[in-house]
């Protein structure tokens, strides 16, 4: 019985153009993500963690276009002509070995980014009871996305990705990510805004500095909850879209990773600029109230003579005997300094 909605094969060529471009996209800001973490940062300063799931999410992606190019040279050149049904039926084909291991990456990305985003929940609450929801529901995704996986190794060649078997597990796969996303990435951003509002009288006036990456946080899981809920429509509906909206999703996840972390970078070097400009203000300021005044020192100047005594306190009896040495002349010292 076929699909309905666009051809499976016009539907899988399209999912290869549109994932090309969007892993391109992906490539630029993985650029951008790995400049952000190390550009003028010292090694220790580095977080090795996130470096590594950047790293990772990038092989990922890579390795899923790669796959993705390889099944459409398959199915539209090189079994065009020899594979029964053509290439539309090359495309259904869920024992395909490249059809298995497309979906295996997925399920691997989803499961790494689902977690990295609970890791940043914790890091943040600094709370295990507020990661115990997204934890069990983060459980549910591997339980499901590695059944589901098993199952379409499994498979018949007829077997199509919409049956009743296969379908359930896939369903709840979708549905067990949406979920765990939306709470996670949810929860992270409220805890963010709490942080910021009691943080916030204390700013004196200034904007406060982590809204930005409250707003990027939620703009990230909207974006990859509207690709998953897409997703998870169409497969409800056993409509082809869904080989379209599922390859999409791939570097959509990157994205969604990488955008996080430019933002954050960003206000870290936003943050720094403005610390170094109210530290600037504050001492001009204080210059400003507390000006350097003119320093004067002065030596105060002195006569010898055989009238005066030193210092220039006159004495009435001047005492007999022998002259001092310089009675024979008078001497006058005058001396000044003066410092500015």
């Amino acid at each position: 019985m076929a699909s309905p909605g666009i051809p499976i094969d016009a539907g899988s060529l399209m999912a290869v153009v549109l994932t090309g471009i969007l892993y391109g996209f992906s490539l630029l800001m993985f650029m951008g993500t790995m400049w952000s973490l190390t550009y003028k940062q010292h090694v220790q300063n580095i977080s090795r963690p996130i470096v590594i799931v950047a790293i990772m999410l990038f092989l990922l992606s890579t390795a899923h276009i790669v796959v993705c190019i390889i099944r459409a040279d398959d199915a539209l050149i090189k079994y065009r002509d020899t594979f029964p049904g053509g290439p539309g039926a090359f495309f259904a084909d869920v024992t395909q070995e490249t059809y298995v291991i497309k979906y295996a990456l997925y399920v691997l990305q989803t499961l790494l980014a689902d977690g990295v985003v609970i890791y940043r929940c914790y890091v943040v609450c600094q709370s295990v009871r507020a990661i115990i929801l997204p934890s069990v529901l983060w459980c549910s995704v591997v339980v499901t996305g590695v059944h589901a996986v098993y199952g379409v190794s499994q498979s018949k060649s007829t077997t199509s990705i919409f049956a009743q078997e296969l379908g359930t597990w896939v369903m709840a796969f979708l549905a067990s990510t949406i979920v765990t996303n939306a709470l996670s990435s949810g929860l992270l951003a409220y805890r963010i805004w709490t942080i910021e509002r009691s943080v916030a009288r204390t700013r004196a006036g200034r904007k406060g500095s982590t809204m930005p990456i409250v707003r990027v946080l939620v703009d990230a899981a909207v974006l990859y909850s509207v690709a998953l809920l897409t997703a998870l429509i169409c497969f409800l509906f056993s409509n082809n879209g869904d080989y379209v909206m599922v390859d999409m999703v791939m570097p959509i996840i990157s994205i969604a990773f990488y955008m996080v972390l430019i933002r954050i970078a960003i206000n870290r070097n936003h943050e720094y600029l403005s610390t170094i400009r109210m530290i600037t203000a504050t001492e001009q300021g204080d210059l400003e109230q507390h000006p350097m005044k003119p320093l004067q020192v002065h030596i105060s100047q002195f006569t010898r003579s055989d009238s005066t005594s030193a210092y220039g306190i006159e004495t009435e009896h001047q005492p007999s005997g022998r002259s001092p040495p310089w009675a024979s002349s008078k001497e006058r010292r005058t001396s000044g300094l003066s410092v500015r």
